[in-house]
């Protein structure tokens, strides 16, 4: 069977010119050396080199075999890179999903982007999904990482979630509607609005933080005639179909007929990146490189 060391030292020799001159640059004895390219030609079952008393010349069939040879020892080479790469997280392919509520924009934007273009290596396909269809996804290994926002109403085994960010907050209302000149407002003033986003009760994220929001003000957001949990909700709003509670990283997704207004109370959201414990370097390198909320 032929071996790389074998085509390593054929081409040595066929480059050095001479069976001494190869031994030289490969540290071993001219007699191993030898040895090795005769195992060669008998896996072959063909001469490479015409013996001679001054210096071996290629055969026809080394000579064409030369550039082959050459060629499988590159491939070899370019086979162990990518395995040594991929090994140690610098290349292969990842699956990330967000939820619609988690804009790639801002800090995870440019955390993305830096890491790329550290890693050219490491390419990203991107969906859109819920908070819990990520979890679910990641658990089957459909996906690798997830940015979700809190809440999630169930937690799975081996999954690690891991506060990435916070942020405040706002109401999104149409540009007609009676609060929107207003520069802020309470929760309790928004008794009697119909919210285009109520939680679902297999959901968790954006709505069930804003339903546990307003409970807390003291009563449960009435539903709008139409709802959606998804960057549709803004044309819902737009369109004066009802308000909802908005993270400040959707007001530059936010159209023109939309108004964001600061709310009094304290509230708060954030977002976690989802992947599996112990999963691939691949996947650690890649979360590794977001900053862990102080």
């Amino acid at each position: 069977m032929i071996s790389t060391r074998q085509l390593h030292y054929f081409v040595e020799i066929a480059d050095s010119g001479s069976f001494s001159a190869a031994s030289e640059r490969l540290f071993i004895a001219q007699s191993a050396l030898s040895r090795q390219v005769k195992e060669l030609e008998g896996a072959l079952g063909t001469l490479l080199f015409e013996r001679t008393a001054r210096q071996p010349r290629l055969t026809a069939a080394g000579t064409a075999f030369l550039p082959r040879a050459r060629a499988m020892l590159a491939e070899l080479d370019k086979a162990s890179t990518a395995a040594r790469e991929i090994g140690r997280g610098q290349r292969g392919l990842m699956r990330l999903s967000h939820s619609s509520t988690v804009p790639l924009s801002g800090s995870l934007l440019a955390t993305i982007k830096a890491y790329l273009g550290e890693h050219p290596g490491v390419s990203l396909d991107i969906a859109q999904q819920s908070s819990e269809a990520q979890l679910q996804d990641i658990h089957e290994q459909r996906l690798d990482v997830g940015l979700l926002r809190l809440p999630v109403l169930r937690q799975r085994d081996g999954i690690v979630l891991r506060p990435l960010l916070t942020e405040a907050l706002k109401l999104a209302v149409a540009a007609e509607h009676r609060l929107a000149g207003r520069e802020r407002v309470s929760l309790t003033q928004l008794r009697d609005e119909p919210f285009i986003s109520i939680p679902h009760r297999q959901r968790g994220g954006l709505s069930y933080l804003s339903a546990e929001l307003c409970m807390t003000a003291g009563f449960f957001p009435k539903a709008a005639q139409v709802v959606s949990r998804k960057t549709t909700q803004l044309q819902l709003i737009q369109a004066g179909f009802g308000v909802a509670l908005l993270p400040v990283s959707m007001a530059a997704l936010a159209p023109e007929g939309v108004r964001l207004i600061e709310l009094e109370e304290n509230c708060q959201s954030t977002v976690a990146l989802a992947y599996r414990k112990d999963d691939s370097p691949l996947i650690s390198e890649f979360c590794n490189a977001f900053p862990r909320l102080a």
